[in-house]
């Protein structure tokens, strides 16, 4: 019997992929999940995995903070290399992350193979760091296996939640009526940034004829303050699959995750990156999507410009006049989403997984 220790932590981006493999792979498979106390994972991760936490951080700071930063990570290795050896782990998964340090160099340290996720279009630092002391290192997109070096990356793209794969019907709640329906999300947590770049475009939208459905997260102070009847805000939904299967455009950041999802739904993108990421990197994955012709990026601006508005009625104004579909804009975008999209991740993953462990 295989037993996989994985370790992935912290955000749904980290999280999802890790979840969607596990799945994917044998039931006789014994898999085990290593986090952080008091994150996404303990909510997440189902209760027939063993959870086992440590307290991972980064590996950034000057000075004395560096110095603490190592020695915890000293100590959590330990306490890695304890649990690998009392579970018998034959075999280590990683998305990524703070986690993944601890994990890399447990298992280095016993022996053990290591398979490490990198999603995004900048590889993270751990990756940076640790990639050449893994098995294996896999990418989501190829801009981030031409920035590796010395650990021969193989591309199998990111893993998507299987309710982004299955047909939904859309939800009963979205407004009704023929006008295109535009999406906005700006992650799990929202982006207020993005959402005041929003909120002045969307008045003109409205009135045109277009339905919009805004999930503006729970830390926007401004929320509320629209009101129109093809208008709905909510501070997040369950119910993203459908949304992104039925949108017309979609106005989103960049996330790794959230563009595997944007891709797997063919859904036309105005991609507006976090302008604080780490890297840059939903700038890369970004440009990815624009490279393939899949998403506009916009770049984030004070509400009081027009490039979004601009952009936004330069897709969406053929359907609202009733133009040739011929030459909608929006259908080539669809058309480089799904030359992005990767449908099987999750199986190339649990595949090189398998075999490792053979």
């Amino acid at each position: 019997m295989s037993r996989l220790l994985i370790a992935a932590s912290g955000t749904g981006g980290h999280l999802f992929p890790a979840l969607a493999v596990a799945e994917a792979l044998p039931k006789s498979w014994s898999i085990h999940w290593l986090g952080v106390p008091d994150r996404l994972e303990t909510e997440l991760v189902p209760a027939e995995i063993p959870l086992h936490t440590v307290n991972a951080g980064g590996l950034q700071g000057k000075g004395l903070q560096k110095l603490l930063n190592l020695l915890r990570l000293l100590g959590s290795t330990v306490a890695v290399r304890r649990l690998i050896r009392r579970e018998q782990i034959r075999l280590v998964f990683s998305t990524g992350g703070y986690i993944a340090a601890p994990a890399i160099l447990a298992a280095r340290w016993c022996g053990v193979p290591v398979v490490l996720h990198e999603s995004n279009g900048v590889p993270g630092k751990v990756t940076r760091l640790l990639g050449g002391l893994c098995s294996q290192v896999a990418v989501g997109l190829p801009q981030a296996a031409e920035r590796l070096k010395g650990c021969s990356p193989r591309v199998t793209g990111t893993p998507v939640r299987k309710e982004f794969l299955q047909p939904a019907a859309l939800p009963d709640w979205v407004p009704a009526g023929d006008g295109p329906l535009l999406l906005v999300m700006g992650g799990s947590q929202g982006a207020v940034g993005l959402n005041r770049m929003v909120r002045p475009v969307l008045p003109r939208l409205l009135e045109a004829g277009c339905r919009v459905v805004h999930l503006s997260g729970n830390n926007d102070p401004e929320s509320g303050q629209l009101q129109h009847p093809s208008y709905v805000e909510r501070p997040f939904s369950d119910e993203v699959a459908a949304l992104l299967q039925h949108a017309d455009l979609v106005i989103s950041r960049a996330g790794a995750g959230s563009l595997s999802e944007l891709a797997v739904c063919g859904s036309p993108s105005i991609l507006v990156p976090f302008p604080q990421a780490a890297d840059k990197h939903q700038d890369a994955n970004a440009g990815a999507a624009a490279a393939l012709g899949a998403a506009v990026i916009v770049w984030q601006h004070p509400p009081d410009h027009h490039a979004l508005e601009q952009a936004t009625w330069r897709l969406l104004g053929p359907r609202l006049r009733g133009c040739d579909p011929t030459i909608d804009p929006l259908l080539q975008l669809r058309a480089g989403m799904e030359r992005l999209a990767v449908r099987d991740a999750d199986q190339l993953l649990a595949g090189l997984l398998m075999e490792l462990s053979a």
